[in-house]
């Protein structure tokens, strides 16, 4: 599996949801590569504050190239999960064309909601090409108990883009995890937000059966 977690919109946990998808992934005995094409580095950032042995290989490789070395990248990897751009760009369009997947993070925003035809204009553009590109959204930080975090799935039906069934929840295990260099699979085995991301791992896996 190659996936892409893209979205111009900064700060709606790409980061967060590719390094966990990445090992929820390796602790199911893949060997895994997490490209990370974000030119800030949050990824490296996360590998570099980890002490504990790396659960899998983090590479960074923020150029419009991604689609050219793919092949070359992922040999002797079972999956490549890609840590996208914050924008637009030349490099976004590059980690489109290298994944047979892309999810599009959303936040129960309106402000997300709106921001999403960008992305899912690219993957437009990159079907022409590839025909068997697959695009999902993926509900993060979903507050429980809200209207908005209820009726982020209606809003999201305005795009010819089906939503995934598995979301997460606004957790602060996500955030202290990160701080050292940690999945929550590893910070909290049997808590509900590895739940949430193995829950969200089966699904991807799924689309691409």
């Amino acid at each position: 599996m190659i996936v892409a977690f893209l979205n111009q919109k900064g700060g709606v946990g790409k980061t967060t949801l590719a390094v966990n998808t990445a090992a929820s992934l390796a602790h199911r005995g893949g060997r895994v590569l997490l490209l990370d094409a974000d030119p800030q580095g949050s990824a490296l950032d996360w590998a570099a504050a980890r002490t504990a042995d790396p659960l899998f290989t983090v590479v960074g490789l923020p150029r419009p190239t991604i689609h050219k070395e793919i092949g070359e990248l992922s040999r002797g990897y079972d999956h490549v999960v890609i840590d996208g751009p914050p924008r637009v760009s030349d490099l976004a369009r590059s980690a489109i064309m290298a994944s047979q997947l892309v999810v599009i993070p959303v936040q129960p925003s309106p402000y997300d909601i709106w921001a999403a035809h960008e992305v899912i204009a690219l993957v437009d553009e990159a079907s022409v090409f590839k025909e068997d590109l697959k695009t999902v959204f993926a509900v993060n930080r979903k507050i429980t108990n809200t209207a908005i975090g209820r009726d982020v799935r209606e809003a999201l039906g305005g795009y010819p883009v089906p939503v995934l069934d598995a979301s997460l929840t606004q957790r602060v295990i996500f955030a202290e995890a990160v701080a050292q260099g940690l999945s929550v699979l590893e910070a909290e085995p049997n808590g509900q937000a590895s739940a949430e991301i193995e829950a969200m791992t089966n699904e991807l896996l799924e689309m691409l059966q």
